[in-house]
């Protein structure tokens, strides 16, 4: 039930698994073009698609190719409630039970070995398992990441309830003695972080990654360049896929040595930095500090010196950005949204900026909220939604195998104007 559930295609090969994603981005495409001619736009091609859609590229690593895994702690099967695996079933069912994800094809050894031994650890300590917030309880979830260097983080993530600094301090202690010391050495840690957090989900502003052991980051190599990755930073899950991702793009901006290269929600920077020497500048923006941090370090580290990030909302960002723009070097946007999308102030600042004649959206999610960005990007001037600017028009799509044995591609749609 759980690989049907995290890895559903797992029991197809390969080559149907890319046939299955692709038939479901062809719909997408298709809805795409019907909602466009509800707007006015003729835009259907053959087929009834928006644009030509390219064959599904495949990830070089099909299997344990997940440089980020993620896993809760809640009750098990046998009722063990310090089980740590992946959930199946739903709260409104009521029937979830957490499975432990040995068998999961697409999770590394690596990050079984690490929940293994998170398990280990939290059924030794009297300290309870933290399911319902409001009932009490402290071991809460576990990230591990891992790269292609050999380098493992753990961020273990607790409930502080009403303990106080002491205690904290003892059960850090006892967390940094198991994985340094004790049976969890052999997952052979390279940063192990903790958090604290009263939430379900916590950012380094609102509490504190704390490093108990180890270096305060891990790195990756990525199409030549070494990249600095934080514990909250996002960074592609599948690396391998990541630069046939990003080759691509490079190729698809058309850029040339005196193009300004904008990469919105750019992360670490990888897709900026990776494509920095062929243009004339690269701008970042990215929301989570830390993120930048990085970008800018590894830009230094690299000895790329053609490229600045800004931290920021991209919506409280961008607009001040481009309302000024005057430079008369040709501008070419990159946006890689989370599934929530692009803001609609990111959308109407793209518009409004003459210069962006080229825009490569890339979306882990297109039939969701990415839906509404294009629509927004193509539709005809809108005075009501202060849409301005000329239209956008989707001109190509490719699909990017990033998560094989899932549902789930990465689509890259290109527009021009």
């Amino acid at each position: 039930r759980l690989a049907n559930a995290v890895t559903p295609l797992w029991r197809l090969p390969y080559q149907e698994q890319l046939q299955v994603k692709y038939e479901s981005q062809r719909k997408i495409l298709q809805t795409l073009a019907s909602r466009l001619e509800e707007l006015g736009i003729d835009a259907q091609k053959p087929g009834g698609l928006c644009c030509p859609l390219q064959p599904v590229v495949p990830s070089p690593i099909i299997n344990g190719y997940r440089n980020k895994s993620t896993f809760s702690v809640n009750r098990g099967p046998d009722g063990n409630p310090k089980t740590v695996g992946l959930y199946v079933g739903t709260g409104r069912e009521r029937n979830i039970v957490c499975v432990k994800a040995n068998h999961v094809e697409n999770i590394p050894s690596k990050h079984k070995q690490v929940a293994q031994c998170y398990e280990e650890f939290i059924c030794r300590s009297p300290l309870d398992s933290c399911i319902l917030f409001h009932e009490g309880g402290h071991w809460r979830e576990l990230v591990v990441r891992t790269t292609s260097c050999g380098h493992t983080m753990a961020i273990i993530t607790f409930h502080p309830q009403e303990l106080g600094q002491e205690a904290l301090a003892t059960q850090k202690a006892l967390l940094k003695e198991f994985f340094t010391c004790g049976p969890g050495a052999v997952c052979a840690l390279t940063s192990l972080y903790f958090q604290e957090s009263t939430m379900t989900r916590c950012s380094h502003e609102q509490s504190p990654y704390q490093l108990l052991h180890g270096a305060p980051h891990i790195f990756e190599d990525l199409l030549g360049l070494k990249f600095r990755i934080s514990p909250d930073a996002f960074f592609q899950v599948n690396t391998a896929g990541a630069e046939v991702l990003y080759q691509a793009v490079g190729e698809l901006c058309q850029a040339t040595g005196d193009t300004v290269l904008l990469d919105i929600c750019c992360g670490t920077g990888t897709i900026g930095l990776s494509l920095a020497h062929r243009v004339s500048k690269v701008i970042g923006v990215e929301v989570v500090e830390k993120a930048i941090e990085d970008a800018e370090w590894n830009a230094a580290f690299n000895g790329i010196s053609n490229c600045e990030f800004h931290t920021g909302k991209a919506e409280a960002v961008l607009p001040q950005l481009l309302a000024s723009w005057e430079d008369a070097r040709p501008l070419v946007a990159v946006v890689n949204p989370s599934r929530a999308g692009l803001h609609y102030r990111v959308v109407r600042a793209i518009r409004s900026c003459r210069s962006i004649r080229r825009l490569l959206y890339i979306s882990c999610k297109p039939e969701g909220e990415a839906m509404r960005n294009f629509l927004e990007l193509c539709c005809p001037p809108d005075p009501r939604k202060k849409l301005a600017g000329e239209p956008f028009a989707p001109v190509l799509a490719i699909p990017f195998d990033m998560f094989p044995h899932t549902v789930h591609c990465e689509l890259v749609l290109l527009f021009t104007r």
